[in-house]
């Protein structure tokens, strides 16, 4: 690394602490509530803060408005089973100016994907160990 960028590096990391705490305040303001996971990873004041400010900044993208980041976020975490966090981005959305059709919207959304993600791969492997049940889906009396 180039000596004038590990020198930005080690002046950002010698205030991660201080940063820290500021993340922390912000994240309550806009979640209402601060992620059980941030007050362990604090413990570990350079990796949180790298962590973290990513984090932030791909949650809240230039091209997405806050409402519609928050429910991408509701149906990331719904489809990666984090009951937690789609408690919290329910409210942020709310708090963004979601409506409760919208929400619900994007949880069923969500469940169609979830639903694919267990039958794609089963009946994949189903018409791999079985392949003339392929062949009975394409018989020209199963269309109908």
């Amino acid at each position: 690394m180039k000596p004038e960028n590990q020198k930005t590096i080690d002046e950002f990391l010698s205030r991660a602490d201080e940063m820290g705490d500021d993340i922390i305040a912000q994240t309550e303001e806009w979640l209402g509530v601060v992620p059980f996971i941030f007050t362990l990873m604090r413990e570990r004041p350079e990796a949180f803060a790298l962590s973290v400010l990513g984090d932030y900044h791909t949650a809240r993208p230039a091209s997405l408005d806050p409402k519609t980041a928050e429910l991408v976020a509701i149906a990331a975490a719904a489809g990666a089973g984090a009951d937690n966090c789609v408690r919290v981005h329910i409210g942020t959305a709310l708090k963004e100016g979601a409506t409760r059709d919208e929400i619900l919207d994007t949880i069923l959304i969500a469940g169609i994907i979830g639903k694919t993600h267990v039958l794609a791969p089963a009946l994949r492997a189903f018409r791999d160990r079985l392949p003339e049940a392929d062949s009975l889906s394409t018989s020209p009396k199963n269309r109908s």
